[in-house]
């Protein structure tokens, strides 16, 4: 396995697997890796080759038309993306959505396959640029490894984690506009005037001030922490009692996902796209409007008084474990055949 990367974009690797390789593009922006990119495929030929960023798409499937010419390529080319695009690019502008537009009708019927990671993010593909939705295939993200669903988690080094007191509330990502914490803390707000409760919410961000005062405009500054970044969130979800998704956007919902592989209640804004996926139309938890903490505060009410069973939570989130999920990219990559001699 290699793993392209641009300059200063994506992961920084400190080491990687035995037999991988990691490879610097030599460039600070996707199209300006475009010689390099096509150097690569022209000498590596490797049997497969997977991006998942707009402007690398475009640049790979540029790359891999300049290094095979007009012969049969030997490399099969999957790109996709984790973004529901008709949102995305109204956010962005009217130019960066005729941009998108185009190039996503014109060019990705060029690769071999195109991987999205929900139904919806597919459906709105589709419609939004007139991709046919048949070339369109959704393959599940590898989001938590088998262990996670054992449940044995170290004790993370927070008072609210180690002593019995009030149910414990969840939230997990970046403090942004698109995560929506104001209102789960106004929701949090109407939920205390019913029980006692705490709302943690682990991440860093622009928000935090901002959150951070709604709460003490709220009365609930004393049961909120936002403790930042932590390195090892899924500990502290083992020892919340419910968590609580209040996205506008997403692509998938990584964190809900995660914490129901820890078997932890969970309720969700059924925003575009990937919640009402993950929790099968509300079969593993409930789905509010995006944006209304009255019927949030009602469905965590609820969910606290009445949680379903760990393991059946758990259930929700066997396809997104990271073998199982693998095995189905394995298939999207065209990689499930055996390997020719010679070739990797």
């Amino acid at each position: 396995v290699d793993v392209l990367q641009v300059r200063g974009h994506g992961p920084h690797f400190t080491q990687v697997p035995p037999g991988a390789r990691h490879i610097d593009l030599g460039s600070a922006h996707s199209y300006t890796s475009l010689p390099a990119l096509t150097r690569y495929l022209r000498h590596e030929r490797p049997r497969s080759l997977y991006c998942d960023k707009d402007r690398l798409n475009h640049t790979a499937i540029l790359a891999r038309a300049l290094a095979q010419g007009l012969k049969a390529p030997d490399t099969y080319l999957a790109v996709g993306t984790g973004t529901t695009l008709s949102i995305d690019c109204a956010e962005r502008g009217r130019w960066h959505a005729l941009k998108t537009r185009f190039s996503t009708a014109q060019l990705y019927p060029l690769a071999d396959n195109v991987i999205v990671t929900s139904r919806g993010v597919a459906d709105d593909m589709a419609a939004y640029t007139g991709l046919d939705r048949n070339l369109i295939e959704v393959v599940p993200c590898p989001v938590v490894a088998a262990e996670v669903f054992a449940g044995d988690f170290p004790l993370p080094d927070h008072p609210w984690c180690q002593e019995d007191g009030p149910p414990l509330i969840m939230g997990l990502g970046e403090l942004s506009g698109r995560k929506d914490f104001a209102t789960l803390i106004r929701a949090f707000a109407l939920l205390r005037s019913e029980i006692l409760a705490r709302l943690m919410i682990l991440g860093r961000g622009q928000d935090r001030d901002r959150l951070l005062a709604l709460a003490r405009e709220l009365g609930v500054a004393d049961a909120l922490d936002l403790p930042g970044f932590v390195l090892n969130p899924l500990d502290y979800l083992a020892r919340a009692s419910l968590f609580a998704f209040t996205s506008t956007l997403e692509g998938l919902g990584f964190a809900l996902i995660e914490a129901l592989a820890v078997g932890i209640p969970a309720v969700s804004t059924d925003c575009p796209s990937g919640p009402r996926e993950i929790l099968q139309d509300g079969k593993y938890g409930p789905l509010v409007p995006v944006g209304d903490h009255q019927a949030l505060a009602a469905a965590m009410l609820t969910t606290l008084r009445n949680p379903l069973p760990r393991a059946f939570l758990q259930e929700a989130a066997r396809p997104y474990e990271i073998e199982a999920a693998t095995s189905v990219y394995v298939k999207a990559l065209a990689l499930s055949s055996p390997c020719p001699a010679g070739e990797g």
